[in-house]
């Protein structure tokens, strides 16, 4: 059984969290919510979100991969350290990492997209260039445990390229 963290924090585009947090689970999969700290969250339209453990909770190694939600939460995210560290890790680790629309600006933040393949909301497509990463207008872009998608509409393309890379993991 897959465990899978979903970074959160406050402003996140509702679909972008919960649409993978269902449908993983749906595979069977743990998805446990962390945040800076336990509590009420909100999306951007208003969707709450309880959270039980914060990101000090966590040992990130006991996951096969972490996602990150889009909407304004990466901006605030990646001023964590912890969530930095847990980025680099599971790249690292060559665990999944799952990444959509504003998301991008975490793993920038955390250093993990040179010479990598991504998409993502255009709006930050120059600053993943300038993190390194080739950006690609796909509604999905699967390179190795890296799997990011552009926005809402993608989402289902999205959650098949997030399920087939943790059925083909060996993890």
């Amino acid at each position: 059984m897959k465990k899978i963290l979903q970074l959160v924090s406050d402003d996140f585009e509702d679909l972008e969290l919960w649409c993978p947090v269902m449908r993983l689970r749906e595979e069977g999969c743990i998805v446990d919510l962390v945040a800076e700290k336990p509590g009420m969250y909100h999306g951007k339209y208003g969707v709450p979100c309880e959270v039980t453990m914060s990101f000090n909770d966590i040992n990130d190694a006991d996951y096969d991969g972490v996602l990150v939600p889009g909407g304004w939460a990466p901006d605030k995210l990646r001023r964590f350290p912890k969530v930095l560290e847990i980025v680099k890790n599971m790249d690292r680790d060559n665990k999944l990492i799952g990444q959509i629309c504003h998301a991008g600006w975490v793993l920038a933040s955390a250093e993990v997209l040179q010479g990598r393949k991504v998409t993502s909301t255009p709006g930050i497509r120059d600053d993943l260039t300038h993190a390194g990463a080739t950006w690609l207008d796909q509604p999905v872009v699967i390179d190795g445990n890296m799997v990011s998608a552009r926005r809402p509409p993608d989402i289902p393309e999205y959650m098949n390229a997030l399920v087939q890379v943790l059925k083909n993991s060996a993890l």
